[in-house]
């Protein structure tokens, strides 16, 4: 009898627990919009017709999201070292710009990723600071060839979101190029 007792409990708490979750995903889940890459929409077929299969990526598709993943990240972990060790006040705001705008692609590139069922490269240390001449230096020469990248597969991908994504991104990329180009002018 108290064996029934305790288990009868536990199942009481169990399925507490499993509707506290359910209520907390359902919230969350309207508390985010939809992304303009459509990686939260609803992906269930329509009752009178079936969705249509995406896709596979073509490998230089893939190869650009590796590669633009690997550059994103490195962006947001030098931005940060930018941040915290720059002397100069222009290269902290460049740093700053550069934690907030890459991060926010690095989330919409994951949310891609996701829908396309790539697995991107987790985010690697971006080394010892060195100077605040060297940092921009590096980010100069980084966003040129960052820059040819993203227009590279905004003219010849092979994925619309993908295409999209560079296009997008080569826009932000030739901001931060200006910018940086800029900055390290003010450097000396």
């Amino acid at each position: 009898m108290k064996k029934n007792l305790i288990m009868l409990r536990i199942a009481i708490v169990a399925l507490a627990v499993g509707a506290l979750c359910l209520g907390t995903t359902s919230s969350a889940l309207n508390a985010y919009p939809p992304l303009k890459t459509g990686a939260n929409r609803d992906v269930s077929p329509a009752p009178s017709k079936a969705a249509p299969a995406k896709a596979k990526l073509s490998s230089a598709d893939k190869t650009f999201m590796m590669n633009a993943a690997k550059g994103g990240m490195m962006e947001v972990e030098m931005g940060k070292q930018a941040a915290q060790n720059a002397q100069n006040a222009d290269v902290k705001k460049f740093g700053n710009r550069m934690v907030t705008d890459h991060s926010k692609a690095n989330n919409e590139l994951m949310a891609l990723a996701k829908q396309d069922g790539v697995s991107l490269p987790a985010g690697k240390s971006a080394g010892k600071w060195k100077s605040d001449k060297a940092y921009m230096d590096d980010m100069v020469k980084d966003h040129q060839a960052d820059l040819a990248e993203f227009q590279k597969e905004a003219q010849s991908g092979t994925d619309p979101d993908v295409k999209a994504f560079a296009a997008k991104g080569a826009k932000m990329v030739s901001m931060h190029l200006k910018l940086a180009q800029e900055t390290q002018g003010k450097i000396k």
